[in-house]
């Protein structure tokens, strides 16, 4: 089979190509810059400069292909690059998705994310469940825009798409704030930890899996959380402690004084730039919010399962030791 791409260079899109390539498949990626791409050249990927935001450049690379993985995402805490994010989520999504329809693909994935349910008030909730706002963060607002405002209304007037909806997304090569999190506790510089907040752990491996699971299995106008157990902040790092010998934070901080420094840092904000680890955005984020979704219909349908968080953060976490120059854990 041929597929096309986006996001073929982040984190998942990575190792979503790097799967289709071991089977066989023909993959055609959109990078904005080849050069930077040569590893991909390696796996035997063709490279099609372009961009999501310019129709124009994914019309030649998409024609003729067997089905579309629409993965590229902006992704960020603590932003204040609200148009960039839209121009990426939404606009992005609308151009993929209106030119696989345009030129008649017969089937696409798109990557969504449980993110879209924003704090689910620690209910472990399934696909049918929708939440509408208020938002936490910019990628909740514009993930949630684009799967309610783009990818639904397309699939309703025939577009044969699949939506895959990721948890907390981790594993080696990860670089989200959650990881930094993880590297400042190995370097023994994580104060500590804010209580309360759980989330649904997938390795990206698995969520790579789970999107060609999709483009296989999955149901046309379907749905499908992709998520693994949950468990809270303290919880991963206590098991992080129990993998690696280095102690995890003692001092946890509960969700109320968070949140009331998160009112007064948005008013300061405004006036004084600060950095994104410490903007009112990202202070909400961990202020005991819950992301947790059930993965049933993903394993029911699609044959999909994650694995334990012990044995995936055992991984992440001997290749970020190594990175840091850290003895591996025995």
């Amino acid at each position: 089979m041929r597929y096309f791409v986006t996001g073929a260079t982040g984190f998942i899109g990575g190792r979503l190509v790097r799967q289709l390539r071991e089977v066989g498949h023909e993959v055609r990626a959109l990078v904005r810059d080849p050069g930077k791409a040569q590893d991909l050249v390696q796996l035997g990927v063709e490279l099609h400069p372009g961009d999501i935001r310019e129709i124009s450049t994914m019309r030649r690379p998409m024609e003729g292909v067997d089905g579309v993985f629409h993965v590229a995402a902006w992704y960020g805490l603590g932003s204040d690059e609200a148009a960039y994010a839209h121009s990426i989520n939404v606009s992005g999504t609308r151009n993929v998705l209106t030119l696989m329809k345009e030129l008649q693909i017969p089937k696409g994935v798109y990557s969504s994310t449980v993110a879209v349910f924003s704090d689910t008030h620690g209910q472990l909730v399934d696909e049918s469940y929708r939440y509408d706002g208020p938002m936490l963060s910019e990628y909740e607002r514009t993930k949630h825009e684009a799967h309610y405002g783009v990818a639904l209304p397309m699939i309703e007037d025939g577009l044969p798409l699949v939506i895959v909806m990721p948890s907390v997304v981790y594993g080696p090569g990860d670089s989200s704030p959650m990881h930094d999190a993880f590297v400042q506790y190995l370097r023994g510089r994580l104060p500590m930890v804010p209580k309360g907040g759980r989330y649904c752990w997938a390795h990206v491996e698995d969520v790579a899996r789970g999107h060609v699971l999709a483009m296989d299995k999955g149901r046309a106008g379907e749905s499908y959380i992709l998520a693994g157990e949950p468990y809270g902040l303290v919880e991963a790092l206590e098991l992080a402690e129990g993998i690696t010998g280095i102690k995890a934070p003692r001092l946890r901080v509960p969700a109320a004084p968070i949140k009331a420094l998160a009112r007064v840092v948005e008013k300061v904000e405004r006036y004084v730039a600060l950095p994104s680890t410490y903007r009112s955005e990202s202070l909400r984020g961990t202020a005991g919010v819950t992301y947790l979704g059930r993965a049933d219909k993903a394993r029911r349908e699609l044959g999909w399962h994650a694995r334990p968080l012990e044995e995936g953060l055992r991984e992440t976490l001997t290749h970020d030791m190594s990175a840091l120059g850290l003895a591996p854990p025995s």
